[in-house]
């Protein structure tokens, strides 16, 4: 095969060449998103048709099928806005994914009437007449209820001249032409991360209702979803790593590699904040970041732009964190997690009813004291009296453990975990010199639990694409919940804003702490 001749620039002239060189981009993009195209159509159908691997259950391969789909709808979607942004009217739309016909007549009809804004006809000779209407139903879901919602447009003409119809436009949707409302969307949606509920299941229990939508459908509307809602999601991101404080754990994502027929393990790395203990005005949230695996230049990535303390456990991927070298920023000050250390020590006094290790025990619950004490005070509050009480007891318990390191092997299940304290001792004694810091890791520790309930329930992610997927709307959803907001409600409302065309200028007002449902 011939490849094409490099096209000499200058040789076009300068009013032309502004096209030509955004046209290369637009091919260049398209081009990039047909071969990922391709790649996820090659993968479904493997996942499909080729060779089955005895390890893996009918549950695991409808997961692989259901997270590739919405891999594929989230790529189709993205070249299709490409195509609509550069105004392309060449490019070919899919078909909408709809089963015609499968809505149960037995479903309620809910008629909603738009009307033109006049019926006046513009020649003047009076109100138009109806002559018909064209009525289409999309599928809206209510929990615990179905029902079907009908869209009717009148037609109007005159008796009396031929100016044409007059008809109210069609309403806009997150889907336009597709089955479902925006609520119907949701459901899918807190139904898939936040109930932890695969959609073969939710196809299921669709079908006992009398509702025949297959897992393919469904994943489709939540691929699209997953598309629509990264710009706020990304907005979330940039939010909080304008704080001075973050925390940040990872936790397995299970990813099926359908070359090999088998899973691999992939990470959702979870940055979060929470100031509430201290009174701080940012309200809390977590995002989570998937990516194929632990590696510390994968959190490097993620923290861009982010030059606060970050709250972690003891995982050596964060050193690079520190280093003059990081790439995004400056060096980030760590505060490590005195859970982890009191963790190490429980290990070995449950196992061996050491008495160093309850000594050890004894003196991290009197640093905890102070901490219960202070609790929901400024943060100004909790330097001093951090300083005041807590500091002499960190001192003193390094004093201790230095002593007991001197006395015990290192290679002993004792020395090992005295080990792991030493070598994060300057990061366990940040909480001491700024009180926006807490004592330990366990906010987000609580933040990863959601997605091991999900891992636990799911199997694991179907492919790269959904684990990305997957921890984009579990943002939402969980900053939701810490924010006392219901993610239901919220996710109906931000699609129904995004569908209707909200600003890019004002993605502030999609945040979930900034939902206020209405009444």
């Amino acid at each position: 095969m011939q490849t094409a001749p490099a096209l000499d620039l200058s040789a076009i002239p300068a009013a032309q060449r502004a096209a030509v060189l955004a046209l290369m981009e637009k091919v260049a993009a398209l081009t990039e998103i047909t071969q990922r195209q391709e790649h996820l159509i090659a993968e479904l159908n493997h996942a499909l048709h080729g060779k089955r691997s005895e390890k893996l259950t009918e549950d695991d391969r409808q997961l692989a099928f259901e997270d590739l789909s919405i891999a594929l709808a989230e790529v189709e979607v993205r070249k299709e806005h490409l195509a609509a942004k550069t105004g392309d009217k060449t490019a070919t739309r899919p078909a909408p994914k709809r089963t015609i016909g499968n809505l149960p007549a037995a479903l309620p009809r809910i008629e909603e009437v738009i009307e033109p804004d006049s019926l006046i006809c513009p020649c003047g000779c009076g109100v138009m007449h109806k002559i018909g209407e064209d009525r289409s139903e999309r599928l809206d879901i209510v929990p615990a209820q179905l029902r079907v919602i009908i869209t009717v447009r009148p037609k109007y003409a005159c008796r009396t001249c031929t100016d044409g119809v007059t008809q109210a436009p069609a309403p806009p949707h997150l889907i336009m032409g597709g089955l479902p409302t925006e609520a119907s969307i949701a459901h899918v949606l807190v139904s898939k991360y936040a109930d932890h509920l695969p959609l073969y299941r939710q196809s299921q229990i669709l079908a006992r209702a009398g509702l025949d939508l297959h897992r393919a459908v469904l994943a489709d509307w939540v691929g699209k979803a997953a598309f629509h809602l990264k710009p706020v999601v990304d907005r979330l991101a940039e939010h909080m790593k304008r704080s001075g404080k973050l925390f940040m754990d990872e936790t397995t994502a299970p990813v099926l590699d359908p070359g090999r027929g088998k899973t691999k393990t992939g990470y959702l790395w979870a940055l979060a904040r929470d100031d509430r203990p201290w009174g701080g005005e940012d309200p809390p949230g977590v995002v989570y970041f998937y990516a194929p695996g632990r590696a510390g230049e994968n959190a490097e990535a993620f923290l861009m732009g982010f030059d606060g303390i970050l709250q972690i456990d003891g995982y050596q991927g964060y050193n690079r964190l520190t280093k003059p070298a990081r790439k995004g920023g400056d060096p980030i000050r760590v505060a490590h997690c005195w859970a982890h250390a009191r963790r190490k020590l429980k290990e070995v006094f449950d196992r061996d009813g050491s008495e160093i290790a309850a000594e050890g025990l004894r003196r991290i619950a009197q640093i905890y004291a102070v901490e219960a004490d202070i609790r929901g005070v400024s943060h100004g509050q909790r330097l001093s009296a951090r300083q005041a009480r807590s500091a002499p007891l960190v001192a003193a318990f390094g004093d201790w453990l230095q002593a007991q390191r001197r006395k015990i092997s290192a290679k002993s299940r004792l020395g090992e975990k005295l080990t792991y304290i030493h070598n994060h001792w300057d990061g366990l004694q940040t909480f001491l010199t700024d009180g926006r810091v807490e004592i330990d890791n366990n906010r987000v520790e609580n933040l990863i639990r959601p997605i091991a309930l999900n891992r636990k329930n799911a199997l694991f992610a179907g492919h790269d694409e959904g684990g990305i997927a997957w921890g984009r709307i579990a943002s939402l959803i969980e900053t939701c919940k810490i924010n006392g907001v219901e993610p239901f409600a919220y996710l109906k409302a931000a699609l129904t804003a995004i569908g209707n065309g909200h600003p890019q200028s004002r993605l502030d007002d999609l945040l979930p702490w900034n939902f206020a449902p209405s009444s």
